[in-house]
């Protein structure tokens, strides 16, 4: 079948070279049974590949299964997978088939393979290896013959280096790899694929389809896309829908893509850091950050109920509010930048908000007049230089407006 029949029959829009030929790779090998492994960001549409390879195969006259392995909760994904036998477990009513079962002499598509817990891992590992699984409960070995095709957007090497997921069923499962590039790698795409958007949610609703002019253009194949296509396709049908001009300037178009810069980035699964001999994802740091948050919280409330009970110390004994990043552990303040600010900020608000909530203090702590006094000292010492002022107080420019208005000197 020719790649433009391909494209057509399955809505790919685009004329991307990479994305042309991970749609050849699998026209190529739809005819084989190898394990596909398809990689690429989030919402770049690695759902349309596992669809083109069983169209084409011989086993397009049998089911197509498609999971997605991050939407099922750990404890009840090997019953979804593999079944389960009637009593294995509380709810197991009724002897119940699984995927693989239901997916016999199909295709299966694992979406977001790179959740699935170890302990799952290895037996995805045996029916790949051999076609074998055991319901859960049941001791009895069934078999399968299924084509796998699995998908993801993690880093594998990192988690495989990180005992997060099984090098050997890695290898397994990438005997062919296909990667989807992202859609800031395919600017030539941006706009044929917004124009489809725009004219299918005209027809749907029956109104003059939108158009951009070139400015507008310019900038909607120069922004970044962090969310590809689903984002862009979210964005053509707010703008169609919302919008009562049809022609859409860069003014109009600019209100709706979110502002880019470090620190307000997706969180890149795969990326990983350093930090004192240790290496830590992005979400390992957020983790870490989110404990530390509680204990924070946990250590304000004691000194609120301090406070209330009128067990305070001596002015002189007075322990200093230091700002909240030099009050952090050594890993979070080596944050990477784009998570680093976004967190700092939000705790630096949650401890002013705690402390603020707390009851009024004795006069000998002086908490909110040793505030009001350091942030009107750091505007004087900076020629009143708001964003100079927060940053030597430790703070965000946001606590810093909050502190002003509420001493009537905010912006006029």
């Amino acid at each position: 079948m020719d790649i433009n029949d391909i494209k057509n029959r399955f809505g790919i829009i685009g004329h991307d070279p990479r994305l042309e030929s991970a749609i050849n790779t699998a026209q190529q090998i739809a005819g084989t049974d190898l394990s596909v492994l398809i990689t690429g960001e989030s919402g770049v549409g690695k759902e349309v590949i596992p669809k083109i390879i069983h169209s084409l195969s011989p086993r397009k006259h049998k089911n197509y299964v498609a999971i997605n392995c991050g939407a099922i909760h750990g404890g009840i994904l090997e019953s979804e997978l593999f079944g389960h036998e009637k009593g294995s477990f509380t709810g197991a009513n009724e002897t119940r088939k699984g995927y693989f079962e239901e997916a016999n002499g199909g295709t299966i598509f694992l979406d977001e393979v790179g959740e699935l817990p170890l302990s799952t891992q290895v037996k995805l590992l045996r029916v790949l290896e051999s076609g074998e699984f055991l319901r859960v409960g049941s001791s009895k070995i069934l078999k399968t013959d299924v084509r796998v095709i699995a998908a993801s957007n993690i880093n594998f090497m990192h988690a495989i280096n990180t005992g997060k997921f099984r090098e050997d069923l890695y290898y397994r499962l990438n005997a062919v790899p296909i990667y989807i590039p992202p859609l800031r790698e395919r600017k030539k795409d941006i706009h044929l694929l917004f124009k489809k958007f725009a004219l299918d949610i005209a027809d749907k609703y029956t109104m003059p389809v939108i158009k951009l002019d070139p400015q507008a253009q310019e900038m909607l194949e120069s922004y970044r896309w962090a969310g590809n296509v689903r984002q862009l396709k979210n964005v053509a049908e707010q703008i169609s829908v919302l919008e009562n001009d049809r022609y859409i300037t860069a003014e109009i178009l600019k209100k709706y893509l979110p502002a880019e810069g470090p620190d307000i980035l997706p969180v890149l699964a795969g990326e990983s850091y350093n930090i004192g001999g240790e290496s830590y994802t992005d979400r390992d740091l957020i983790f870490k950050m989110l404990l530390q948050m509680n204990q924070m919280r946990q250590e304000i409330d004691a000194l609120k109920a301090t406070i209330a009970s009128g067990n305070v110390m001596p002015h002189e004994q007075a322990v200093e509010i230091a700002p909240v990043q030099q009050t952090l552990p050594a890993h979070v303040q080596t944050l990477p930048v784009h998570i680093g600010k976004q967190l700092d900020d939000s705790i630096t608000d949650a401890v002013s908000e705690l402390v603020e909530d707390a009851p009024v203090a004795p006069k000998s702590l002086s908490i909110q007049d040793a505030s009001t006094e350091l942030i009107l000292k750091a505007l004087e010492k900076h020629h009143n230089n708001r964003k100079a002022a927060a940053k030597e107080l430790g703070i965000s420019e946001r606590t810093l407006y909050r502190r002003l208005n509420d001493f009537g000197k905010g912006r006029k």
